[in-house]
């Protein structure tokens, strides 16, 4: 037995060690964990990279498609190193305790700093799908003639060149929804030179025509780059180039002008003038609100902007701790949700939880309804969206459960056992293991009900104004549902022999309960549901919430984008909203299992499930807390708890389903997680049976 008082067993044992997790047994556990991940570690071949600096040690392990990079400091000091890493340029090193990424590895020496006897474990990776830097030779680009006149550029007579190009440029974009339909041809169907001082530009809507199905509309704002920025653009959004430019004799670039930032820099003070550009076929109107002067102001030049590389549908420019500018790609004729929604949060009831509005862009026809091509918000300072928050607090509370002296209490996770929870008072163990994460989801579901209350406030505008349930409505709403199921079942079966065995035992699970699901749906037809169907956000989840570190900021009120507008501007129950944030704490839950799986570091699969399941329970009952208390006495939703727990059950099942399809399309690694959710839901007819 050890006597040493340091190292004492009152002082050092297993169970102060075990009930630490901060201890040296976990950090142990998890770096053994982690380990036993790569075979490099243990079957890899060897390779030194040389270091000038000898205090630092780094060494590469190869196996099979395996590439390991180990940098230790064997100083008791802080230290920096140059290593040559040039024989793995293109790759990405990721950091394995934390799958951060660092930059990525160039021809030039690759420098890293390093603690006092610290040590980085680097997978090197190729760059994720649509992340990989893109080389363009510029001599290899089609070639378009442009006319530049007057502070302003036109297309002329290489509109034709320009088509051409189109369908090859437009499939390459993340935003071009038409990549899995065949395109019959592009064509220009308005042309609008935009004067904005030393950078001429002009906006396209370009027409996109497909095989089968209705066609498309796309915004495409254009400029010229010459000398060193069109170098710059090259080298850093190479994304934004889009072919070469002949004006009158000299070559330039033809880029996408939100990548100039000159260009957007005097759009944005056009629409301050409430400037208005004449195309061929209407006017592109600019419209301030009172907010711009506030945000832009004339003695406070805005600051150099930022393309976001968080694209999906649309294109952000940020001027950082000022505005940003978001431009709509795809358009339809109608005014936008997210433009509607701001007008009235923002401007007509001073809504302090959504980014201010500071100004709009709208296409308007000689015939026809006009278009929004693009609005300008009041930039919130943030520390990230709700779900990296979220994240980041689900690992440090696994670490807490995992190291808990006890098991996680049973928790039925069914609508009802939700709602159930929700009339509780979240016990000790609760608050010491979520910690400050239950106070910050009370004050999210609070911000929910808030922003519900707020939307349902407005009674004299007939797009906004609350209307009631109807048996008619209901019909309609469990037809929809039932719709969307059967189609998504279908291609699940399709499908069904290509899902590896996990997930396929769990679709085929799915499979067989379909009757269940579309018993789920037939309960809207029981009776008439007490509540009010109105305006909401559509699409909401943990990251259309910004968290500013003390609260909550919501923002993307487009709705779904893959829908169309007249769709997304339906009036709809405010549930709707409710179910996609708790499905989003079920993703969030799911996502960190499976993380925590793929790095090793769960030595007890069964019981980290058990714990996020408890966490994943009481998260959704104390949002569903923090919303009821705000408008639970409104018409908005039902009184009754049955009532209430009927509606809700069927947006969760519809979400779950809608996901499904999602994940089958997009991410079959994640299929789990919705059918994961679909059969819990299920379990409380498991139960009563």
């Amino acid at each position: 037995m050890i006597v040493d008082a340091e190292y004492h067993y009152e002082a050092v044992n297993v169970a102060a060690q075990q009930a630490n997790p901060h201890s040296l047994l976990w950090w142990m556990k998890r770096l053994i964990g982690l380990r036993k991940q790569f075979k490099a570690f243990g079957r890899g071949s060897f390779e030194f990279i040389p270091v000038e600096n000898r205090k630092v040690l780094a060494y590469v392990r190869r196996y099979e498609q395996e590439t390991i990079l180990v940098v230790a400091n064997l100083s008791r000091f802080v230290q920096w190193a140059e290593l040559d890493l040039s024989a793995y340029r293109g790759l990405v090193p990721v950091e394995l305790f934390g799958r951060i990424e660092f930059p990525l590895i160039g021809d030039e020496p690759y420098r890293v700093m390093l603690g006092p006897h610290s040590f980085y474990w680097f997978s090197l990776e190729r760059p994720r799908a649509g992340e990989e830097p893109l080389e363009i030779t510029t001599s290899e680009l089609p070639l378009v003639p442009v006319r530049e006149s007057e502070g302003t550029l036109e297309l002329g007579t290489g509109q034709r060149a320009f088509e051409e190009i189109l369908p090859r440029y437009l499939r390459k974009r993340r935003w071009f929804a038409g990549k899995a339909r065949r395109i019959k041809q592009v064509r220009i169907s308005e042309q609008v030179p935009l004067v904005t001082g030393e950078s001429p530009a002009t906006l396209v809507l370009v027409t996109v025509e497909y095989t089968e199905g209705d066609p498309e509309q796309y915004v495409l704002p254009l400029a010229l780059a010459r000398g060193e920025r069109a170098s710059e653009i090259v080298e850093r959004t190479p994304h934004a180039v889009i072919a070469r430019a002949l004006v009158e004799g000299s070559e330039a670039l033809l880029v996408d002008a939100l990548a100039e930032p000159a260009c957007v820099r005097s759009l944005i003070e056009q629409i301050g003038r409430r400037r208005r550009f004449r195309g061929e076929h209407g006017v592109i109107a600019s419209q301030p609100t009172a907010a711009f002067r506030r945000l832009v102001r004339p003695d406070a030049p805005l600051p150099e902007p930022v393309l976001s590389r968080a694209e999906q549908s649309n294109t952000t420019v940020i001027f950082p701790d000022r505005v940003l500018f978001k431009l709509y790609r795809r358009v339809e004729p109608g005014p936008n949700p997210e433009l509607e929604m701001e007008r009235v949060l923002s401007e007509r009831l001073g809504f302090p939880h959504v980014p201010p509005l500071a100004g709009s862009l709208e296409y308007q026809p000689a015939h026809g309804e006009p278009m929004t091509l693009g609005i300008v918000l009041g930039y919130v300072p943030n520390e990230g969206d709700a779900w990296q928050y979220t994240l980041d607090e689900l690992a440090g509370f696994l670490e807490r459960a995992l190291a808990y002296s006890e098991d996680p209490p049973s928790l039925r996770l069914e609508v009802e056992s939700l709602l159930d929870l929700a009339g509780q008072t979240p016990p000790t163990m609760v608050y010491e293991l979520i910690d400050t994460y239950v106070e910050a989801v009370r004050l999210l579901g609070q911000r929910t009900g808030e922003l519900h209350r707020a939307l349902a406030s407005v009674t004299d505008d007939p797009a906004f104004a609350p209307e009631p349930f109807s048996m008619l409505y209901q019909r309609s709403l469990y037809q929809a549902m039932r719709s969307h199921l059967l189609q998504t079942l279908a291609l699940l079966r399709q499908q069904l022999a290509s899902l590896p065995v996990s997930p396929r035992e769990q679709a085929d699970a799915v499979l067989q309960r379909e009757r269940e699901i579309v018993q789920v749906y037939q309960k809207l037809l029981q009776k008439l549901l007490p509540a009010q169907r109105t305006r909401c956000h559509g699409d909401y989840h943990l990251g259309q919430v910004l968290y500013t570190g003390r609260d909550f900021v919501i923002i993307d009120f487009e709705g779904e984008p893959a829908r169309p507008l007249s769709e997304r501007r339906l009036k709809r129950s405010p549930l709707l909203d409710v179910a996609g944030m708790l499905r989003s704490f079920h993703y969030a839950a799911s996502a960190t299992l499976l993380e925590q799986q793929q790095r090793g570091l769960l030595s007890d699969l069964a019981r980290a499930e058990a714990w996020l399941r408890f966490w994943y329970g009481w998260v959704s009952a104390v949002f569903l807390q923090g919303y009821l208390e705000v408008v639970g006495s409104t018409a908005l939703v039902p009184s009754d708890s049955k009532d209430l727990g009927t509606l809700l059950e069927a947006y969760l099942m519809d979400k779950a389903i809608y996901e499904i399809r999602y994940e089958l399309g997009h991410r079959p690694d994640w299929l789990a997680i919705p059918l994961g959710g679909v059969l819990e839901l299920l379990r409380a007819r498991e139960g009563s049976a």
